[in-house]
C-alpha cells in the first residue's frame, strides 16, 4: 500500500492525468487550456467575421442642400428607410442654407475620401460642383443627382427627379384657367431660389411662365422675358424668411401685384405673411410647388391655391436602390423613356379645379405628402 499521502495525490490527479500547469492559483490541464483557447479563437473569428461584413458593406452618401427643409427632411428619411432594409452603410451631409457649395464640396470630398460606392445629391449649385462630381466618377463612384439636375445634366450618372418643367406648368395653367379673362392683365411677382439659378429654379419658373402663357425667350435662364406682366424676380433661398423678404421687395416694386409663383412651399408661407400684412392675402393668386404636408394644409386653408406635389421619399429610396445594384452588378439606371432622367411624378393639388387640368384635393394630398 501506498503511504496515505501519496495516495491522496493519485486521487486528485489520478494515474493517467494530463500534464497540467498552474493558472491563477489553480492548476488547469494544458488539454483544458487547449480548448478554451480554440473557444477564444472561435469566438475572435466570428467578430472579425461580423466587421469584416460590415466593411464590405457598400457606403453610400446622401448630401442635401439643408437639413432645414422639409423636403430634405424626408428625402433623408426615406433613405435611412431604404439604406437598413438594404443592408448599405449611409452618410448624410448637408448645407447650412440653400447655395451652401462650399459643404457641399466638402461633402464631396469626404465620400471620396471614405470610398464611397455612390453618392447621392441635391446639388445647391448645378453648375460650380460639377469638377468636384467629375473626380467622384473618375474614382468611380455612381453619382445621382436628385431632384435638382445638374448643368449639364449629364454631369451626373443618372438624375431621379420630378419632371420640374411640368410641376411649374401645372400651376401655371391652373393660375391661367382661375383668372379667366383678367389673366391678360395680370400682374405676377416671381420669387425665385437663388442667384445661381440652379437648374431646379429655372424649370420650375419657366414651366409656370409657359403654362400661364408667358412668351418664354431663352428656356435654361430666368429673368430674359419681356412681357409687360410681370412685376418681376426676387430670390428667397427657399425658406420662409426670404419669402417674406423677396414678396416685400416686389410689393414695393408694384403694388398692384395680383398673382405670386414661389419656387416652394416655405417661401410661399413667407410671402403670404407679407401679403397678409398689407391687407393683400384675399386678391392675391398664390402658387407653388412641393407637396409637403405643411404646404398641403395651407392649400385646405385657403393660403395657397394650388401647389405641384412631388415624391421626395421615392426619389431617395430610388437612389439607394441604384447604388445597391451598381454596387453588386455594376449596372447603372436608365432614364424614363423619352426623357434624359428618371421622372419620380408630380400631381397638382388644389381644392379649386379647374377644367382641363387633371388635380387633387388637399383631403388626397394628405394622404400622400410629406414633412
Amino acid at each position: 500500500m501506498f503511504p496515505k499521502t501519496q495516495a491522496r495525490d493519485e486521487e486528485v490527479a489520478g494515474p493517467a492525468a494530463a500534464p497540467s500547469v498552474r493558472l491563477g492559483g489553480k492548476f488547469v490541464t494544458l488539454k483544458s487550456l487547449a480548448a478554451t483557447t480554440a473557444l477564444c479563437a472561435t469566438a475572435m473569428f466570428g467578430l472579425g467575421t461580423l466587421a469584416a461584413s460590415a466593411q464590405t458593406a457598400p457606403l453610400v452618401c446622401l448630401i442635401t442642400k439643408t437639413d432645414t427643409n422639409p423636403f430634405f427632411v424626408k428625402m433623408k428619411e426615406g433613405a435611412q428607410a431604404k439604406a437598413k432594409e438594404l443592408g448599405v452603410n449611409l452618410q448624410a451631409y448637408a448645407g447650412k442654407i440653400d447655395g451652401d457649395v462650399d459643404a457641399q464640396v466638402q461633402a464631396i470630398e469626404s465620400c471620396i475620401a471614405g470610398g464611397a460606392k455612390g453618392i447621392l445629391i441635391t446639388p445647391t449649385d448645378t453648375k460650380a460642383l460639377v469638377p468636384k462630381v467629375k473626380q467622384a466618377r473618375d474614382a468611380g463612384i455612381l453619382v445621382i443627382a436628385l431632384d435638382t439636375s445638374f448643368d449639364p445634366i449629364d454631369a451626373a450618372d443618372a438624375t431621379f427627379a420630378t419632371d420640374n418643367f411640368q410641376a411649374g406648368e401645372l400651376i401655371g395653367q391652373w393660375a391661367k384657367s382661375t383668372m379667366g379673362e383678367k389673366a391678360a392683365d395680370a400682374k405676377i411677382a416671381f420669387l425665385d431660389l437663388i442667384p445661381a439659378q440652379p437648374s431646379v429654379d429655372v424649370l420650375r419658373d419657366q414651366g409656370f411662365m409657359q403654362g400661364f402663357g408667358i412668351d418664354l425667350k431663352d428656356k435654361s435662364v430666368i429673368g430674359d422675358e419681356s412681357d409687360k406682366r410681370i412685376v418681376g424676380h426676387d430670390i428667397t433661398n427657399g425658406n420662409e424668411e426670404g419669402g417674406r423678404t423677396a414678396m416685400e421687395n416686389l410689393l414695393q416694386k408694384d403694388p398692384s401685384v395680383n398673382v405670386v409663383y414661389t419656387i416652394n412651399e416655405p417661401a410661399a408661407a413667407g410671402a403670404y405673411e407679407a401679403l397678409k400684412a398689407v391687407g393683400m392675402e384675399a386678391n392675391v393668386t398664390l402658387v407653388s410647388i412641393d407637396g409637403g404636408c405643411p404646404g398641403v394644409k395651407n392649400v385646405k386653408a385657403g393660403i395657397i391655391g394650388a401647389t405641384s406635389m412631388q415624391y421626395p421619399l421615392k426619389m431617395a429610396a430610388l437612389g439607394v436602390e441604384a447604388i445597391k445594384k451598381f454596387a453588386d452588378s455594376g449596372e447603372k439606371p436608365k432614364t424614363t423613356e423619352g426623357l434624359n432622367f428618371t421622372n419620380t411624378g408630380v400631381d397638382l393639388v388644389t381644392d379649386k379645379p379647374v377644367e382641363g387640368v387633371k388635380s387633387m384635393t388637399s383631403d388626397e394630398a394628405m394622404k400622400a405628402c410629406w414633412g
